[in-house]
């Protein structure tokens, strides 16, 4: 390395989510266009601590912008957010010769991004926020958001297909374990009679009687759609306990799980574009000497946010998106 050459350690963690791939490229090819060298650890911090690393170039992150899923991959990793497990990952760093550290990932990533980064200041960290739930404060989407909307609306309309053929009532179950923005946005945009997210309950009395209007005004399909983290349990327990409520034969009844296909493809535009830009901006936040920040994108202009706040706001969903669905359900 000559002189002024940084070298930046870059990982994947938490989960996968469709653009991380664009993301990986985007800086690397940045780095490199900067006179930096990058070195990709696998397996996230699981492999930040075995040393399990390779040296990317601009010819080795080839054709992956298109691919889901993380060439780096990843994996979640308890020994990392131990005194030990740390002590080995700085270690390794320091025996590369490696000053700094790029995180794409959600808010667990960048929790043990920022601990490391207390524990040996001497690595600068820099999060990029990679996750379908598009929950971190200080951004307006996250990479894999669009992606993962886009898979659960062309599913919702194959739904409303057969739903509509067989007069039946599906409850669609969706990702999301504390957010629910991707079932208020598929939902709104699926057209759901109901959309059953954790930071806005509905009884279920209250979505009996939703059902049994549509029934009255001769709907021939429903769709109710829950984000996995309600807490009266997931799609299957909101039918069961929906169904003792319904007078008996008023509808039949169905569940779709979607499950990791959300997770899953090749990333859309959006996406792409979002991952490339971020991916650039960890670079560039890293040589103007920038430390413990996630970079984000606020009305399509780029902003950084602390990661201690990034990690610590919560950000909650739209009401007027909620207002607007219930609106348009009738």
């Amino acid at each position: 390395m000559h002189n002024g050459t940084k070298k930046i350690g870059l990982l994947t963690s938490g989960g996968d989510a469709p653009g991380m791939n664009a993301c990986i490229r985007a800086v690397v090819r940045t780095a490199e266009f900067y006179g930096h060298m990058v070195c990709g650890f696998y397996r996230g911090y699981a492999g930040l601590i075995e040393n399990e690393m390779d040296a990317l170039t601009s010819r080795s992150v080839s054709n992956i912008i298109q691919r889901g899923g993380t060439i780096l991959q990843t994996a979640r990793s308890k020994e990392f957010m131990t005194e030990e497990g740390m002590k080995k990952a700085y270690g390794n760093l320091k025996a590369e010769r490696i000053d700094s550290l790029i995180v794409i990932g959600g808010d667990g990533s960048f929790k043990g991004a920022l601990e490391f980064n207390k524990r040996y200041p001497q690595i600068s960290v820099i999060g990029i926020p990679g996750t379908i739930d598009n929950d971190l404060y200080g951004t307006d989407y996250t990479i894999g958001y669009a992606t993962a909307v886009n898979t659960v609306v062309e599913a919702l309309d194959k739904i409303r297909d057969t739903a509509s053929s067989h007069n039946r009532l599906f409850f669609v179950e969706v990702m999301g374990r504390d957010a629910g923005f991707i079932a208020l946005s598929t939902g709104l945009s699926g057209g759901a009679e109901a959309i059953l997210i954790p930071e806005h309950k509905i009884e279920i009395s209250e979505l009996v009687e939703m059902l049994e209007n549509s029934y009255r005004r001769k709907k021939r399909s429903s769709l109710v759609i829950v984000a996995e983290g309600d807490e009266r349990g997931g799609a299957i327990e909101i039918s069961k306990l929906v169904k003792a409520q319904l007078p008996e034969d008023l509808f039949d009844i169905r569940v779709t799980i979607l499950g990791h296909i959300q997770r899953g493809g090749a990333p859309c535009c959006q996406d792409r574009v979002l991952a490339s830009r971020l991916g650039v901006a960890a670079v560039e936040a890293l040589i103007n000497g920038k430390n413990a920040v996630m970079v984000g994108m606020k009305q399509n202009e780029i902003d950084y946010t602390d990661l201690e706040k990034a990690i610590k706001h919560h950000v909650d969903v739209d009401p007027e998106m909620i207002r607007i669905a219930k609106m348009l359900s009738l």
